[in-house]
């Protein structure tokens, strides 16, 4: 298969879908890859290195599109990237479709066969492609709202750890999972008072004995999220539904009632966001305040840190981007896990709940993603 690989194009964005380590395995399994010209100069990858590694380079993203038998790219592709894809082409990256109808609409008129990263699963009910960018952005939520507690940047000049004498700040986190944990273990080593709020009993027990007693664990309810909401210094938003729109858990009303310079970091930005007055911004404008509050909703924080972002990336998906390259389709219908990733097939949508909240208003029909593949 040849393999292609753009350069991101996004705001900000300095991820790349392969570092030049993933091109060898490619390489190694008999693969071609071509990449964008310094696709992965401003992260360290040069040029160079990925031509040692066995790819050819090429100048545009045009020639890319139009040659690869499979995309492998990290963020959602834009709509001039849409519009080159093609019926028999593998896209393979983040597509995050359910809040984006534009996105599914161009995808849906190309009629490739999109693979999402956040959708593929594993043996253990885990979602091991969005994980490493979940860990990446749990710590980061917290790095960036400590930062936007600071008076000069909107905030109400807390210091999240305190100092002697005076009382740390308390962090609110919506969610246990992936992103919840990882943002509880970075508050914690700043020294602030954290508290999870989870719908899941088992759940909330695996975190009370991961932080043996550090963080307090509150049973998710509406009552819940006000309370501790209007207490909170700085509040992580940190639910997922795989594919499925992020439910609005922080009203408009619960954020009035919220301290004034207090911080929001919405993390499901990406899937709409978890707060009633979220929109997608970028690293370039990334906080705006509402009611006194400051939302950062950066939809690809990771891309922050791209170098390391890039390579937790990679080894999480390389494995499933070579049984691909090897078997194309077939690896599909060989593994159920990486089936729950395909997203969409010759103009179809293949996972349900990307259709429950897209398919009518786009008028495009859901397909079995088994039955699409075998059709």
């Amino acid at each position: 298969m040849l393999i292609g690989v753009p350069k991101e194009i996004k705001n900000h964005e300095y991820r790349i879908g392969l570092t030049p380590a993933a091109v060898r395995e490619y390489v190694e399994n008999g693969h071609d890859v071509i990449i964008e010209n310094n696709g992965g100069a401003a992260i360290g990858f040069t040029n160079e290195q990925y031509t040692e590694a066995g790819a050819s380079i090429v100048d545009t993203p045009e020639e890319i599109f139009e040659r690869a038998d499979m995309i492998v790219k990290v963020k959602e592709p834009q709509p001039n990237e849409c519009k080159m894809l093609r019926e028999g082409q593998i896209l393979y990256t983040f597509l995050h479709l359910a809040p984006d109808p534009t996105q599914t609409e161009l995808l849906g008129k190309a009629g490739c066969t999109a693979i999402a990263y956040e959708t593929v699963t594993d043996n253990r009910n885990g979602l091991p492609l969005l994980a490493p960018m979940s860990e990446v952005a749990g710590r980061m939520s917290i790095q960036a709202g400590a930062h936007y507690l600071e008076k000069a940047h909107g905030g109400s000049g807390t210091l999240l750890g305190g100092v002697p004498g005076v009382a740390p700040g308390k962090v609110l986190i919506i969610g246990g999972g992936v992103v919840g944990t990882n943002a509880a273990k970075m508050a914690i080593g700043l020294g602030a008072e954290v508290t999870i709020l989870d719908r899941s009993l088992p759940r909330l027990r695996e975190l009370d004995d991961i932080f043996a007693g550090r963080v307090q664990t509150v049973y998710s309810t509406v009552d819940a999220i006000d309370k501790y909401s209007r207490e909170a210094d700085l509040v992580v938003g940190a639910v997922l539904i795989p594919g499925a729109a992020a439910p609005k858990l922080l009203t408009r009303e619960n954020i009035k009632n919220m301290k004034p310079g207090s911080v929001l970091v919405d993390v499901a930005i990406d899937q709409g966001g978890c707060f009633e007055t979220s929109k997608a911004t970028t690293h370039q404008d990334p906080v705006y305040v509402i009611d006194d509050v400051v939302h950062y909703c950066v939809a690809n924080m990771p891309g922050g840190v791209a170098r390391t972002s890039t390579i937790a990336l990679n080894n999480a998906t390389l494995p499933y981007g070579i049984a691909l390259a090897n078997k194309g389709v077939k690896a599909m219908l060989e593994n159920d896990h990486l089936l729950k990733g395909l997203n969409m097939h010759k103009g179809k949508i293949t996972y349900k709940a990307i259709h429950d909240d897209l398919g009518e208003q786009l008028g495009l029909d859901y397909q079995d993603p088994r039955e699409a593949l075998q059709g």
